[in-house]
């Protein structure tokens, strides 16, 4: 269930604030390049809670705003302008001013710009009572990114063909300490996707996942991490220093270039500090 916080502003004007999560990938295996330009692959998204904060209020005319992290781009196509603006063909409603504060690191695979899309969709769902109901918000966000409409239902899953196709997982790490490392880098991931290997795996992530956490490193990769890793030998030495340091499980994050570690108890890291943003219990 998506939390609100309702402010009530003068002359019954009111706005409603969310906060959109980040997610990882656990594996991702690129199988083949599809006929409209697209990849099918399979991965497993699990929500974590790097979160942003988004806002709307009902206004003169459609506006959005940001703070925070600095977004790059022209902020006429953020995303969460594209949701709105979907919706308006369908639904005549009076203009908002969205505002964004943004804390999920850019670039990093961790899907911030889709889960701020999708949240979006949600509360202007509920802002106006469109009475959308899951599927159709997921058919609206599945128009703005292949991730996009995982974080409308924001639970574990299976995800194939673009990764916009769903199986509920049943995956829980909340018994886990989940740490986050953000390099002082970004990834391109059309320039990733240049030098992928495509090939079908041997056992699907649907299975391995099954399997207990310690075994995973054994099993479950990541097609992205090898040219990137190559490219930003930095981000492969953040891995390597989460397992020296007891991860049970390490990877990169979608292609990069966020890396995470899966630890058994709480840790602290202050080496990966030093020159990273790193996010703790997440």
């Amino acid at each position: 269930m998506t939390s609100y916080l309702l402010c009530i502003k003068p002359h019954d004007v009111y706005n409603m604030i969310t906060f959109p999560n980040a997610k990882i990938n656990i594996g991702l295996n690129i199988i083949n390049r599809r006929s409209d330009g697209y990849h099918n692959l399979e991965t497993i998204f699990y929500p974590v809670g790097i979160k942003d904060a988004l806002e709307v209020i009902e206004a003169d005319q459609l506006k959005f705003t940001s703070s925070g992290l600095s977004i790059p781009g022209n902020a006429d196509e953020n995303l969460c302008l594209k949701a709105y603006r979907l919706i308006y063909r369908d639904f005549d409603r009076p203009p908002i001013h969205i505002h964004l504060h943004k804390h999920i690191p850019i670039g990093a695979g961790l899907g911030g710009g889709s889960a701020d899309a999708a949240y979006c969709i949600k509360l202007i769902n509920d802002k106006f009572s469109l009475e959308l109901n899951t599927e159709q918000m997921e058919a609206y966000a599945r128009q703005l990114g292949a991730d996009c409409a995982f974080f409308i239902r924001n639970q574990p899953v299976f995800a194939l063909e673009k990764g916009d196709i769903f199986k509920p997982l049943d995956l829980d790490l909340s018994s886990y300490y989940i740490i986050v490392v953000m390099p002082p880098v970004q990834v391109s991931t059309s320039k990733a996707y240049q030098h992928i290997k495509l090939h079908i795996p041997k056992q699907s992530l649907e299975e391995l996942i099954k399997l207990p956490v310690e075994n995973w490193k054994y099993l479950i990769e990541n097609d992205f991490e090898l040219p990137v890793f190559e490219s930003q030998p930095s981000i492969a030495h953040i891995k390597i220093a989460l397992y020296e340091a007891g991860a049970l499980y390490a990877s990169m994050s979608g292609s990069g270039s966020s890396v995470y570690g899966i630890f058994k108890e709480k840790i602290a890291l202050p080496d990966l500090e030093k020159e990273n943003q790193v996010f703790y219990g997440v």
